[in-house]
């Protein structure tokens, strides 16, 4: 079993930054690919980023490449999402998400274990 708990959510201004975190427990963390979704009201969660088990891979979503970077410390048992640049259309509950796998997926159904989300408003 994996638990997630994410953090780093909050209020800010277009054009500015946050950087959310997802810490897990358990000892096999390095093992597992770890994903960044989102998901507003009315609409289906979508993909926004993810990361291997080593970090040499990472993946994203084509409206967030060049402004979010995903990344882990494997010592800490913590992914991280920097957000630089944000848009009033980022605005969502942003979910941490672990799959059983080294291998990384842009698919929702293929992560194991999923945090309970953090709210990120972006205003204009």
């Amino acid at each position: 079993q994996v638990q997630l708990v994410e953090g780093g959510g909050g209020l800010v201004q277009a054009g500015g930054s946050l950087r959310l975190s997802c810490a897990a427990s358990g000892r096999t963390f390095s093992s597992y690919a770890m994903g960044w979704f989102r998901q507003v009201p009315g609409k289906e969660r979508e993909f926004v980023a993810a990361i291997s088990w080593s970090g040499g891979d990472t993946y994203y979503t084509g409206s967030v490449k060049g402004r979010f970077t995903i990344s882990r410390d494997n010592a800490k048992n913590t992914v991280y999402l920097q957000m630089n640049s944000l848009k009033p259309e980022d605005t969502a509950v942003y979910y941490c998400a672990a799959r059983s796998s080294s291998v990384v997926s842009v698919l929702e159904g293929r992560y194991d274990y999923w945090g309970q989300g953090t709210q990120v408003t972006v205003s204009s």
